[in-house]
């Protein structure tokens, strides 16, 4: 009977211990050798959380110490309360309301028994972002800014993370890691856009729960919610990347089912159950009574098409067409949702490219670019694409007639009249008129034609570095010329531009300019410089004598 007891008192073991910070919570995985019976408590003045695990041994090293978390400093061992128990304490910076539970081993035996402990990381964490007041648009008497300035929301999501590493390759390259680095150079892309910004489900390596990654895209108001993955499958053969939208029914085809069943997987591995999560989640409440989102689904549709056309231009395809799954991270009834799969990491040559950064490169561009063609073609509206593509508004000033506005901004006289209904080409100061946002081409470049066989003035190329908010026709309204030079001197195969972008513009250089007499200069030589005659700055500095003083300031002459 002593010896029965005995075997008890030490019946399961504390194998290890794994900390995984969150941006809202740190979470803190303990593997086990058998389920956890366990009991809890906290403590102020310092403030800790013990728990206390029953028949437990250590069978790790401790203590851990813990640097990149908003909350948790140090684990340590502490006296257990009685024999056979062993004593957990955790170090935090504040007081928080713990979450423990315990999970069952994985089917695919990547994991065993675990305690899991969710740390909160305090009110300050669980503060949504205030909403940033859309900035004051100025009135400008030659032209108005567009009515539309937000951007376009893309929320872009890394497939897995922290506890759930995703399919795994033949040589023990994890999904989450390919999945995180490509959806950074996507968001890197997006938020390069001029009109444009990408909000990531999570930044690192973490677990998120599947209905919080919707959330996340719903907090920020986004437009559109692209979740990246790897495919895996029980065989190496099957290679090519692939997009997902949602179908209400049974996913159809095999590898549709072999996902379906990997995202039950995904969160047994990070604790949670993708319809039981949250009660009081209405969004997901309406997913699941209700999966015929109508509009929502059509345009998920519609940019996954986009996306993998793109794609099929970079790796080889595994479907030429969107395939349907019923996937928790597609059933946002209010938000269209598409999921790409890069390749099979579970084929070996496949598993060498989505680890190559060249590929990864490849595949996010393609992303970008498929995502990028759908919001040109169906800008939301109040965002700076649907202005753009809706043309800007100008006020009309003293001296300006039809001809010259068509000129600044490198459109025809009739587009302008066909927009604004006008039957004649009188104008009256002070009327607002819209801009197509395309020129007419064939006119742009006869008026191009006819303004170079006209007496040649002086020019410069200034160069302007691209702003958010900015987009070509305010770009040449600023500098009070044609979209068409910018295209033709940048080489601009469209019309979006990106933040940060270095474009050439070629503008009238001033009549005459100031020059400073150095030592050693003449009349003679400042003229050759500046390619002008010796009489002309004479003339225009009133100069009398050859004679110049070192500091003396010239006006020189443009013509």
């Amino acid at each position: 009977m002593v010896g029965l007891f005995s075997s008890i008192v030490a019946a399961n073991e504390l194998k290890g211990v794994r900390v995984w910070p969150a941006p809202d919570e740190t979470r803190v995985v303990l593997d086990m050798k058998s389920e956890a019976t366990y009991s809890y408590f906290t403590l102020t003045k310092p403030n800790r959380l013990v728990v206390d695990l029953k028949t437990t041994s250590l069978k790790t090293k401790l203590p851990v110490i813990v640097s990149d978390s908003a909350v948790l400093t140090k684990i340590r061992s502490s006296s257990a309360p009685d024999k056979g128990s062993f004593r957990l304490v955790f170090e935090t910076k504040t007081g928080m309301t713990p979450k423990l539970f315990t999970l069952a081993p994985t089917p695919d035996g990547h994991y065993g028994y675990r305690l899991v402990l969710d740390l909160p990381h305090g009110k300050a964490a669980s503060i949504a972002q205030k909403e940033k007041p859309p900035g004051k648009v100025t009135t400008n008497q030659q032209a108005q800014l567009p009515s539309g300035r937000d951007d376009i929301i893309i929320a872009i999501d890394p497939g897995h993370g922290g506890e759930d590493p995703g399919s795994i390759g033949p040589t023990r390259k994890y999904e989450k890691n390919v999945t995180l680095a490509v959806s950074k150079k996507v968001a890197a892309k997006i938020n390069a856009t001029s009109g444009m910004k990408a909000v990531m489900t999570r930044s690192s390596d973490y677990f998120v729960n599947l209905n919080k990654r919707s959330e996340i895209a719903r907090k920020n108001k986004s437009h559109l919610l692209v979740s990246i993955h790897a495919d895996g499958f029980t065989k190496p053969q099957p290679r090519g990347a692939s997009v997902w939208v949602l179908n209400t029914r049974r996913a159809n085809s095999e590898i549709g089912r072999w996902l379906e069943q990997q995202e039950k997987q995904s969160e047994l591995l990070g604790g949670g159950d993708v319809l039981s999560g949250d009660n009081d989640d209405q969004y997901l409440s309406m997913a699941v009574l209700d999966l015929q989102f109508g509009n929502s689904t059509k345009e998920g549709y519609e940019v996954a098409t986009n996306v993998l056309k793109e794609i099929s231009k970079v790796t080889r395809l595994h479907k030429s067409k969107p395939e349907h799954a019923s996937l928790a991270v597609l059933k946002s009834p209010d938000i269209p949702s598409l999921l790409v799969e890069t390749g099979f990491i579970t084929n070996p040559t496949e598993e060498r490219l989505l680890n190559s950064s060249s590929h990864q490169n490849k595949l996010a561009n393609a992303i970008y670019k498929g995502i990028l063609a759908y919001f040109e073609t169906n800008p939301p509206e109040g965002t700076l694409f649907a202005s753009r593509k809706g043309g800007v508004k100008h006020k009309v000033t003293s001296g300006q007639s039809l001809s010259v506005i068509a000129k600044r901004y490198g459109v025809s006289i009739s587009s302008i009249k066909s927009v604004n209904n006008l039957k004649s080409n009188n104008l009256h100061i002070g009327q607002v008129l819209i801009i197509p946002g395309s020129s007419a081409s064939n006119t742009v470049r006869t008026s191009s034609i006819s303004a170079s066989s006209s007496p040649a003035t002086v020019k410069k190329v200034v160069i302007h570095k691209v702003q958010r908010g900015d987009y070509l026709g305010k770009i040449a309204s600023k500098y009070s010329v044609t979209m068409d030079s910018i295209r033709q001197l940048n080489n601009l195969k469209s019309d979006n531009v990106m933040v940060g972008q270095k474009l050439k513009v070629e503008v009238d250089a001033p009549k005459s300019i100031s020059h400073k007499v150095k030592r050693g200069e003449f009349l003679g030589k400042i003229a050759t410089s500046y390619g002008v005659s010796v009489d002309s700055i004479r003339n225009a500095n009133k100069l009398k004598s050859d004679k110049l003083a070192v500091g003396q300031t010239l006006i020189i002459p443009r013509s």
